[in-house]
């Protein structure tokens, strides 16, 4: 079975890879000295800094297995190939609903990577997969959970 693919910018893979020394060279070695240091405070099974501690260690061990997974299976967006037009993981879409005047701008990351509140929704997500491969000019139809939306494609940019 092949392992999930992990689409994102160059920038988002930037981005996971500092997270992942940071995680390594100095959170790692902070939680290690406060199980060593909660070591000293005796019994071990009433102990809630020792508890604390080991609990801290499981979910940062967590994270960096999740990110090393991530990278190492990373797919870092190229578009050198695809059209400047084309809507593409790494490329911000505009496009406008119809009946509204306000256009909407998203750039299209991968789910790691994503920050809706940003403006930057993962390849992943509804509106993002029914954007994705179409041009300036192209009319679509985005199937949501609140229903279908109809919207017409006005700029797609690097």
């Amino acid at each position: 079975m092949a392992e999930k693919e992990y689409q994102m910018t160059a920038a988002g893979k930037a981005k996971l890879e500092a997270e992942l020394e940071d995680l390594k060279m100095n959170q790692r070695p902070k939680v290690i000295e406060r199980i060593k240091v909660a070591r000293g405070f005796g019994d071990l099974s009433e102990n809630s800094e020792y508890t604390s501690a080991k609990n801290e260690q499981s979910l940062l061990e967590g994270r960096i297995a999740d990110i090393e997974n991530q990278l190492h299976y990373a797919v870092v967006a190229d578009n050198s190939t695809t059209d400047p037009d084309e809507v593409a993981v790494g490329k911000t879409v505009t496009f406008l609903e119809d009946g509204e005047s306000d256009p909407e701008d998203y750039t299209i990351v991968g789910a790691a990577e994503s920050d809706p509140f940003a403006g930057k929704i993962s390849n992943d997500s509804p509106i993002a997969k029914a954007l994705m491969g179409k041009h300036t000019g192209d009319k679509v139809t985005i199937k949501t959970p609140g229903g279908d939306m109809n919207v017409k494609i006005t700029e797609v940019k690097e």
